[in-house]
């Protein structure tokens, strides 16, 4: 069945509304592309003061065009947009490319524009690329809508960027590093198609081996992890997000908030949907380049074949760094290498075959390292000297590996007398860098991205002991509230079924007496008051108290001290509580994701959580293991596990607390920050010990 997006990549037939004659124009660059890689559909040119533009027959407009026509790429000024989209629509049109620049990119005015033109399209219930974009390329349908000097080779990597100047830069620098691209997208303003909705169909193309991705900002987070999970166990994605550091998520009232930076909710959801997330524009294309042509590493024990010691050990640091390791060879191995290559060879890993090595020596070291059974992965290093021949090491390489099915990556280094061996390497499908630690990190991507796929399937996970009318009676009478202290979150996460240390609240010094006798001895009180969220700030907090006169005491100097403190604050009572067994604290928060929703925090809990940072994210709804990740991915989660013979926490427990909470910020979306600080782990069960939440 065809896919919705298919006229953008192979259309029948283009329209190219504003074509010009004039070669400096932008639109004549988009008609001459049309022209230029092979497109067997229908080419029309419209502009009404023209008859022919390069040969083709040029249209007054775009009724007048015959079929087959399913695309039009317009190149008009913004105010002339409408009426043309009208008018595509009135045609039969349903998919549409908007190059031109001027709308929410330019301000308010703009803003209005893009709605209007919005507003046309899901009448005609027609899809918009842009505007503000570049346009889209296929290598294999020959399309090219864009304005882009030359094309990259055809290959298996599909390219989507938000950014048309990124996507520009991207394709004219890979024409001569012979990277093959299957198609090309610039989405601009993605008014209506997102990165999401082009993931979606390059799923489906059959060309597309692995989906290269650069974004600034991903809108619909949910629908984002939705589409990237069902892809990723077909083909990887590899995604590099623009302004990780950003402040763009301000902290608020919560340890969550503060800690939960912009990125983190990305970085969350990719961990989740199985993205591999490059860190650099090179790395996004050294990453895709391997995924598209090599074999997954069913290991992480690497042989390095090198004729020099100074990158192999620049190569050695950086796969230690991504989780890989240097191969033990057998026994058979080393002395097979001992009576071919140089005596003063190294052959025990790195394999060094010292300076003078040449393409047969390369032959059989390759061969020696990929049939060792204790090897998953081959790398090879060449650093080029006048009396060997680049290209007929490359030629080498090639037949060898075809040979295997194990991953081989190279690296020669330099530049101009590698321009060859990197053309006949890549028309094979082997990867060829120029610096020894960039394998290193592609072999850490292609090794995440194969556990990825040795991962059990998402499950959602039912949840029982819920009272969500409770909860909604508690929020509906806190509605004009913009936080909730622990008194009131108490019994909302009871009505959420999470296990909470005994307490009662109480108004006076004697009813907090009362209260303490019947929980039993010793007690903790804590400040109840609007106006007070972290209570151990202002001396909120008593704890040890094994007497009603020490809890009476200390009731009255708590409210002397913090209305001598804080003068303004409105003091409503305390908080008695139960003291708990000593256990491990931890800290489970979420804080509201602008454009992912629940971000579910979990860490080390007490009063140091801000000053370690030790802290994990993922995005809600989360699966067991998401969950468990989330926890074993901290020192925290190492110390539950039984650090240096302690007995181990309930990770279990901790599992269904995060599953609670992350389930009521799902239910009630007023909900903007909340945590539980700390939650303290026993070998068998958890208790709260205290929480908050900050209402939008």
């Amino acid at each position: 069945m065809q896919h919705g997006l298919t006229p953008f990549f192979a259309p029948r037939g283009v329209a190219i509304i504003g074509a010009s004659a004039t070669p400096n124009k932008l639109s004549y660059g988009i008609l001459r592309n049309m022209t230029l890689y092979g497109f067997q559909g229908q080419i029309a040119p419209v502009n009404p003061k023209a008859d022919q533009i390069l040969g083709l027959t040029c249209y007054p407009d775009i009724t007048s065009v015959p079929d087959p026509l399913d695309l039009a790429v317009i190149v008009l000024p913004a105010p002339a947009i409408p009426a043309t989209l009208e008018a595509c629509g009135q045609r039969g049109i349903r998919a549409v490319i908007i190059i031109s620049g001027g709308f929410k990119e330019v301000g308010e005015e703009g803003a209005a524009l893009e709605k209007q033109i919005l507003e046309i399209a899901a009448r005609y219930q027609m899809r918009l690329i842009g505007p503000n974009c570049v346009g889209t390329l296929d290598l294999y349908s020959g399309l090219n809508t864009t304005f882009i000097q030359g094309v990259p080779e055809k290959g298996g990597i599909g390219f989507i960027s938000q950014s048309g100047a990124v996507g520009g830069g991207v394709v004219d620098y890979i024409r001569n590093k012979y990277i093959g691209f299957a198609n090309f997208a610039s989405l601009g303003n993605e008014a209506d198609i997102t990165e999401t909705d082009v993931i979606e169909y390059l799923r489906q193309d059959e060309h597309t081996r692995v989906i290269a991705v650069y974004v600034e900002m991903i809108r619909d987070g949910q629908r984002f992890i939705q589409v990237a999970r069902q892809t990723t166990p077909h083909k990887p994605i590899v995604l590099l997000k623009a302004g990780r550091t950003s402040a763009g998520a301000r902290a608020v009232s919560s340890h969550t908030g503060s800690l939960a930076g912009s990125h983190a909710a990305y970085r969350a959801a990719f961990l989740q949907a199985g993205v591999i997330e490059a860190e650099t524009v090179t790395d996004l294309f050294d990453i895709s380049m391997a995924l598209a042509h090599q074999p997954l590493p069913q290991g992480n024990r690497v042989a390095i074949i090198t004729n020099a010691g100074g990158p192999a050990a620049l190569l050695s640091d950086s796969l230690a760094e991504h989780g890989l390791q240097i191969a033990d060879l057998e026994e058979q191995t080393r002395s097979a290498l001992r009576g071919r290559l140089n005596p003063a060879a190294q052959v025990s890993n790195p394999i060094d075959m010292l300076g003078g090595a040449e393409p047969p020596e390369y032959e059989f070291a390759l061969q020696q390292a990929l049939a060792d059974p204790n090897v998953d992965v081959a790398v090879v290093i060449l650093v080029p000297q006048a009396l060997v021949n680049p290209l007929e090491v490359a030629e080498k390489i090639v037949q060898v590996a075809a040979a295997h099915t194990k991953p081989v990556l190279t690296c020669f280094m330099g530049e101009w007398s590698v321009e060859k061996a990197r053309q006949h390497l890549h028309s094979h499908g082997i990867p060829m860098y120029v610096f020894p630690e960039i394998p290193g990190r592609v072999l850490g991507a292609m090794l995440q991205y194969a556990r990825w796929l040795n991962q059990p399937p998402y499950e959602t996970v039912p949840l029982h002991g819920i009272d969500r009318n409770a909860a909604a009676q508690i929020l509906a009478q806190a509605a004009d509230q913009t936080a909730l202290g622990e008194a009131q979150t108490r019994p909302l996460f009871e009505a959420y079924g999470i296990p909470l240390v005994a307490g009662e609240a109480a108004h006076s010094p004697q009813q907090a007496a009362e209260a303490a006798r019947r929980l039993g001895f010793p007690v903790a009180l804590k400040i109840i008051s609007a106006d007070i969220l972290h209570k151990s700030d202002v001396g909120g907090i008593r704890l040890n108290l094994n007497d009603p006169q020490s809890v009476e005491t200390a009731y009255q100097d708590m409210f002397s001290s913090i209305a001598a403190r804080l003068p303004q604050a409105r003091l409503e009572g305390v908080l008695v509580e139960r003291m708990a067994e000593k256990g491990q604290e931890v800290i489970i928060g979420m804080r509201r994701d602008p454009n992912f929703g629940p971000l579910m925090m979990f860490g080390l809990g007490g009063i140091y959580v801000e000053l370690f940072g030790d802290v994990s994210f993922r995005v809600a709804p989360l699966s067991r293991r998401d969950a468990l990740e989330m926890i074993q991915q901290t020192h925290a989660g190492k110390l539950l596990s039984g650090f240096r013979g302690a007995e181990p926490g309930d990770l279990q427990a901790v599992v269904d607390v995060i599953l609670r909470l992350s389930q009521l910020a799902l239910d009630f979306p007023q909900i903007a920050e909340m945590e539980i600080n700390p939650l303290r782990v026993f070998p068998h069960g958890v208790l709260a010990l205290d929480g908050r939440i900050i209402l939008s």
